[in-house]
């Protein structure tokens, strides 16, 4: 969902997932990003898999691109663009682009590992949104009823600020607001294209770069 700036606070003598999350999200990153390398020196590319990989991680990108520039953070509810399909299109997107860099690699390990982290992290984060969502958004409750978690609908939910409409309602009612260039630069979602093309390119060059330097140090 992501539509705060930050995750809701939580009281300091209270234990919970979130706070776990909060905590382990660094080292659970420099940790896949190890295996990641590891997996890239162990396995060389493999030209179909990072072919079949695109289409996971550019719909992911676009998803991702899509909802950056549509969301308003801690404004008001978004239930336009692809909030209309899934109240988690940012990490749904996520999910996409890291399932196909799993895939690129043929590498179950890494797979596993980033299905662990995102459930560890990504599940507890959601509900706190969501928590905060409900208490400051009187329409959140109706566009839940209309809108699934995370796996999309085929078919826009017909909302109105935020209110679930009747399902007879014109079209009109359910025109989304356009997307927005400017939020996707404010929201740096410029960030994850770069990521991808890094990525891409690791798989391609960083192995006979890792080959290389164990040369030459034998």
């Amino acid at each position: 969902m992501n539509q705060r700036e930050t995750p809701p606070r939580i009281g300091s003598t209270q234990w919970s997932w979130q706070k776990v999350a909060r905590r382990i999200r660094v080292p659970l990153g420099f940790v896949t990003a190890a295996v990641y390398v590891f997996e890239v020196a162990r396995h060389p590319a493999h030209p179909a898999a990072i072919a079949w990989s695109v289409v996971l991680v550019l719909p992911g990108l676009a998803l991702r691109g899509a909802a950056s520039g549509t969301v308003k953070k801690n404004r008001e509810l978004t239930v336009t663009g692809p909030y209309a399909h899934t109240r988690n299109p940012l990490y749904l997107g996520s999910m996409l682009m890291a399932a196909g860099f799993a895939v690129a690699l043929l590498s179950w390990p890494l797979a596993l590992l980033l299905a662990a982290g995102f459930a560890v992290i990504y599940i507890p984060v959601i509900a706190a949104e969501e928590r905060f969502l409900r208490d400051t958004f009187p329409g959140f409750e109706d566009y839940c009823r209309r809108v699934p978690k995370l796996l999309p609908r085929l078919t826009p939910a017909k909302v109105q600020g935020g209110q679930a409409v009747p399902s007879d309602a014109p079209a009109a009612d359910t025109t989304p607001d356009g997307f927005s260039f400017a939020l996707y630069l404010k929201h740096r979602e410029y960030n994850a294209a770069l990521g991808v093309a890094l990525l891409y390119l690791s798989l391609i060059y960083l192995r006979p770069v890792l080959e290389a330097v164990l040369h030459r140090f034998r």
